[in-house]
């Protein structure tokens, strides 16, 4: 079983920056990737961000076009942790960001949500402008 536990989530102004984790547990040797999604209210889960995790070429990542040059995706694979740092935060960046994990075998499901078998509860973000 895996536990993917998020945290940093909070209210900024625009413009501004903060920094979210997620920490995994349990048996994750098959999370090839470990990204971040978002869903604003009353519109479908998007994905923010992806980083592959695995064996000896982890660290490729890949982004949406609407936060590429804003947002970073990092690991820390000692501490089983992947952060998403975002900067430069617009008012259309409000969601709940929620973590996920999973084996994505093709390159195009890299921000499919239903491609991640396993998520975490979530933490709001909110930009005010």
């Amino acid at each position: 079983q895996v536990q993917l536990v998020e945290s940093g989530g909070g209210s900024v102004q625009a413009g501004g920056s903060l920094r979210l984790s997620c920490a995994a547990s349990g048996h994750t040797y098959y999370m090839y990737y470990m990204g971040w999604f978002r869903q604003a209210p009353g519109k479908e889960r998007e994905g923010v961000a992806t980083i592959y995790t695995y064996s000896d070429t982890r660290g490729r990542t890949y982004y949406a076009d609407s936060v590429k040059g804003r947002f970073t995706i990092t690991q820390d694979s000692a501490k089983n942790t992947v952060y998403l740092q975002m900067n430069s935060l617009k008012p259309e960046d409000t969601a709940m960001y929620y973590c996920a994990g999973g084996r994505v075998d093709y390159i195009g499901d890299l921000l499919v949500a239903d491609k991640y078998t396993d998520w975490g509860q979530g933490t709001q973000v909110t930009v005010s402008s």
